[in-house]
């Protein structure tokens, strides 16, 4: 991965990759971080996580039926969030001094716009 590539290095890696109608922000390394945070979990009280996990998703189902303002979507949401808070400090990101600043040139270069080649400098006839 080149520093231009990966403008965030620690405590969580983040890659940028220009895509054709945007970015893409690679977060596989914090990712990683909670799926191993899940799976200490599970071995100190693999019952409980797996209650948490099941009562979370009766309540996705739930909420997809009843709608976005319903009292199954609020609750699906806190414990989402009560996981989140216990596994990976609230799902944040944290991104320190100069590479705040890397990250955003990285997006700043993905985000210019383009010149589009015309259909001669593509190789069309």
């Amino acid at each position: 991965m080149s520093a231009d590539r990966t403008p965030v290095t620690g405590p969580f890696r983040i890659s940028v990759d220009a895509t054709p109608t945007g970015a893409t922000l690679d977060m596989t390394h914090y990712l990683s971080t909670f799926v191993l945070a899940l799976a200490q979990a599970a071995d100190e009280d693999g019952q409980s996580v797996l209650d948490d996990l099941q009562h979370i998703a009766e309540l996705d189902r739930s909420a997809r039926h009843q709608g976005i303002d319903s009292h199954a979507t609020h609750e699906r949401d806190e414990r989402v969030s009560d996981l989140l808070d216990e596994l990976v400090d609230g799902g944040s990101v944290p991104v320190y001094g100069v590479q705040v600043l890397r990250l955003a040139e990285a997006l700043r270069v993905v985000a210019a716009p383009k010149a589009v080649p015309s259909q001669r400098e593509a190789g069309a006839a």
